[in-house]
């Protein structure tokens, strides 16, 4: 089944989310929130929302960066499928992660829930969240913030535990869900003391999750459109993305 983009207010304006649904099945199904990498929406991110969609969810993936533009404004038009590409679309895409600041992300990500519940066929109860890259941080956020999350996902994120005094990993304590972290290996952005720093974090919450290192997976593992992918990594994310979901979402 096609994803489709809708359009929906959001506090600076109309943001774009494409919507994924699953192939087969009678509904109604759980809601997700994926949340993409700072590459922005694009086939891949398409692709990805459809799988998860097909192990029976429905899927949203907001363009968060709606502030910057509309999805196909801000789609990379090179090939980020060698290192050189990716750099170039780099230049373009990093310095919009730092101006989605703390309080804008977390007016949007009430923006996201409500989308998401109300969406045709999303079943009343808890939902789910993923994030890739920065995206990770605003699933955190939205685990944080909304206790209707029971699954949270965060793959080769960045900047979730550190000495800021809005680092996502200090909401924890507000979180009710399961979590579970592959963490990108040699990645400047979470490093080993960091991964700690969130693994004490999620302990002291007394919340049940996985938070590991993916072993030889540079920070990007799971995007197949770049330089950075990882196959085995990618499927290895796959896999205990759907036992998260699979058991909190449809127990």
């Amino acid at each position: 089944m096609p994803t489709e983009l809708i359009r929906i207010p959001a506090p600076a304006g109309t943001a774009e989310a494409v919507v994924a649904r699953p192939s087969a099945g009678n509904g109604p199904f759980p809601g997700v929130i994926l949340y993409m990498d700072a590459f922005g929406i694009r086939p891949r991110i398409e692709e990805m929302a459809q799988r998860v969609a097909d192990w029976g969810y429905v899927v949203l993936a907001p363009n968060v960066f709606y502030r910057d533009g509309t999805v196909e404004e801000l789609a990379p038009h090179v090939d980020m499928t060698t290192p050189e590409g990716r750099a170039e679309a780099g230049k373009a895409a990093f310095p919009r992660v730092g101006t989605l600041t703390a309080d804008k992300a977390l007016a949007d990500i009430d923006v996201w829930v409500a989308a998401l519940e109300g969406l045709d066929g999303v079943a009343p109860g808890p939902i789910g969240t993923t994030g890739y890259c920065m995206g990770a941080r605003l699933a955190v956020r939205t685990a944080n913030a909304h206790p209707e999350v029971a699954a949270c996902g965060g793959f080769h994120g960045g900047g979730l535990a550190t000495d800021a005094e809005d680092s996502p990993h200090l909401g924890l304590p507000n979180a009710r869900a399961r979590f579970v972290f592959g963490h990108a290996d040699q990645d400047r952005s979470m490093d080993p003391e960091a991964v700690a720093r969130l693994g004490e974090a999620l302990a002291d919450a007394s919340l049940t999750a996985s938070n590991v290192i993916y072993p030889g997976a540079a920070h990007g593992y799971s995007m197949a459109d770049t330089a950075s992918y990882h196959e085995e990594a990618a499927e290895r994310h796959f896999r205990e993305l759907r036992g998260l979901l699979d058991a909190t979402l449809k127990a």
